[in-house]
């Protein structure tokens, strides 16, 4: 599965920046994320609960940053066992532009693998619940970020 998008945040890039590699913040935006902690600086350990139609699994996993050039771009990669669930890994490059001295304009490239149970639901469930995902931590980071919702 392969995803594309960008969000506008009402927020300087380096703030922006800063916010990618808080894990309070992370947490607090992604959903069902029940832990995450910096293991070292470019290494994080996450615990994720999500439901994808008829599944609900509790993932395990390591994400690891790369390629980083701040406050410019990264990339992130991860793979996670949901247990008899499945597994899940892949990774995204997220890259900031400025437009503006207080807007950022966050792109995201996303590419994906599941297998186990999850991998039998089907494409289409598996993509629509990736996107309502993605749209729902990039919503909730924008007003964290932005300051429409005040930061944990």
């Amino acid at each position: 599965m392969q995803m594309s998008d960008s969000q506008h945040i009402p927020a300087s890039k380096e703030k922006v920046w800063a916010a990618l590699n808080d894990p309070l913040i992370l947490k607090q935006c992604i959903p069902g994320c029940e832990a995450l902690d910096m293991s070292s600086p470019t290494e994080m350990t996450a615990t994720v609960v999500f439901r994808v139609g008829p599944v609900k699994a509790t993932f395990g996993g390591k994400v690891t940053l790369s390629d980083l050039d701040p406050p410019n771009s990264y990339r992130i990669s991860g793979e996670g066992s949901g247990g008899v669930a499945g597994f899940a890994k892949g990774g995204a490059t997220v890259r900031l532009e400025s437009e503006g001295p207080d807007v950022t304009v966050l792109h995201y490239d996303v590419d994906a693998q599941i297998g186990g149970k999850l991998a039998q639901l089907g494409s289409r469930l598996i993509d629509s619940t990736a996107k309502k995902l993605a749209g729902q931590f990039f919503a909730s980071f924008g007003e964290v970020v932005g300051g429409t919702v005040p930061a944990a």
